[in-house]
């Protein structure tokens, strides 16, 4: 109860601090009140650090409705649940990729799963390392690029101010709720989101959640409701 009542201040805050530094934020806030940041994470499986990159890495250039279906048959390879590094070395790279991973894909996961097995890489030391150099540390892993490792941060770790320049979904939901007449690169995208600092993370949750659902954004003067894309990032590596 105690840590409950912990999240719902600092979400009060974040939610708050976005509130007052961005009006586009605000009417998305105020226009969701009942809105669960974590609640998305919560229908997925549990995931560590390693389950969450796998994850992101199915995902790289598939719909959301795809990369369920791709981690669904991972899953059941591994008695309903997401495979340890160990694991996954282990399996037949032949069944992952009749699960619907590419054989880019497989390479990436087994690469990674190699570091984590034999000591180059430690769970325990990237998660206590700041964004910055996790994020240097996991894109050096071939096939992993910056769109992969910052949505690991977001699902395993619940890093507070991590924003996902690279996702189209995003950049979408940028676009309708700025009231853009392009769709903003991702430098733009990283210019708007500075004024969402220290909490870019939850920002971006309420614009994905705009776009995912597909449900209505408020902007001003105007109601637009958007479709998802059919590919929601491109994180070639």
């Amino acid at each position: 109860v105690i840590a409950d009542a912990g999240r719902a201040e600092r979400l009060r805050q974040a939610r708050s601090h976005l509130r007052g530094a961005d009006p586009v934020l605000a009417r998305l806030i105020d226009g969701r009140p009942d809105f669960d940041p974590r609640a998305w994470i919560a229908r997925l499986p549990a995931m560590d650090l390693y389950g969450a990159l796998l994850f992101q890495v199915a995902g790289q250039q598939l719909s959301v409705a795809a990369t369920r279906h791709t981690l669904a048959r991972i899953q059941a390879l591994f008695d309903g649940r997401l495979p340890s590094p160990t694991e996954l070395l282990a399996a037949e790279p032949g069944a992952l990729r009749e699960a619907g991973l590419s054989w880019r894909k497989v390479s990436t996961l087994r690469d990674l799963a190699e570091r984590l097995s034999d000591g180059r890489l430690d769970t325990t030391v990237l998660s206590g390392l700041p964004d910055d150099e996790l994020m240097a540390e996991l894109t050096a892993v071939p096939g992993i690029g910056p769109w992969t490792a910052q949505g690991a941060l977001i699902l395993a770790l619940g890093r507070e101010d991590v924003v996902l320049p690279g996702d189209l979904a995003l950049r979408r939901a940028i676009q309708v709720a700025y009231r853009l007449d392009h769709r903003p690169s991702q430098q733009e995208v990283l210019a708007i989101s500075e004024k969402w600092r220290p909490y870019r993370s939850l920002a971006t949750s309420y614009l994905f959640s705009a776009e995912s659902e597909p449900t209505v954004i408020p902007v001003a003067g105007a109601k637009t409701s958007i479709a998802p894309d059919r590919a929601r990032h491109d994180d070639r590596s």
